[in-house]
């Protein structure tokens, strides 16, 4: 890639930092804080990561709340937040999702599976935020919309038939969000109990 995209590692232990550096230097420029205080400077710095890697257990100051206040802030919520954890620790994944991560990885690290991932949240993060620039240019839906019920697709004011979202980009300023949808949700991790436990927990709220 011509212009590498920043990644933030976030750990309190070094050779963490070391071995995910080796992994992922080749195709990103690597940033790296080891506690999250320096992570929260690191991310409101003149040069912000484009996706953060970041260690659950850390002194003072742990990563669901060096989470929490990265998407409570509007000008960093957007970063995806990738939540580092070893097999062998004890991970809130229902809360870890909820508060606004996209994904997990697992100490000891596979290559292969954390490239995959950080490459997958990187494009979709680049193409959200692609769309939401187009969109300030745009403007704003009103009225009904004619959409055919089988293809999707919208008609226009000339006629033409468009992808939903061709068609946002000209007439919309809606904003795009990081998210999955429930149905995706649960193709992808209904089996898990953390996720069943979590849709428990909804129902009785």
């Amino acid at each position: 890639m011509d212009k590498k995209n920043r990644i933030l590692i976030v750990d309190d232990d070094q050779f963490n930092i070391s071995v995910l550096t080796e992994i992922l230097n080749n195709d990103y420029k690597i940033m790296t804080a080891e506690s999250g205080g320096k992570a929260l400077k690191a991310v409101a710095g003149p040069l912000p990561p484009d996706l953060i890697l970041l260690d659950i257990l850390m002194p003072e100051m742990d990563g669901y709340e060096v989470c929490e206040q990265i998407k409570a802030d509007r000008s960093t919520a957007h970063i995806p937040i990738v939540f580092v954890t070893a097999v062998s620790e004890a991970m809130d994944a229902a809360r870890a999702f909820e508060i606004g991560a996209v994904d997990y990885v697992t100490k000891p690290f596979n290559p292969v599976t954390v490239k995959a991932r950080i490459n997958t949240h990187i494009k979709l993060s680049s193409t959200l935020q692609a769309l939401e620039s187009a969109l300030k240019e745009v403007k704003r839906l009103n009225g009904l919309l004619p959409i055919c019920s089988c293809c999707k697709k919208i008609r226009d004011d000339k006629g033409y038939w468009k992808q939903v979202e061709m068609y946002l980009e000209e007439y919309s300023e809606a904003k795009f969000s990081h998210g999955m949808c429930p149905d995706c949700s649960d193709n992808l991790y209904g089996e898990e109990q953390w996720y069943k436990k979590m849709k428990e927990r909804k129902k009785k709220t």
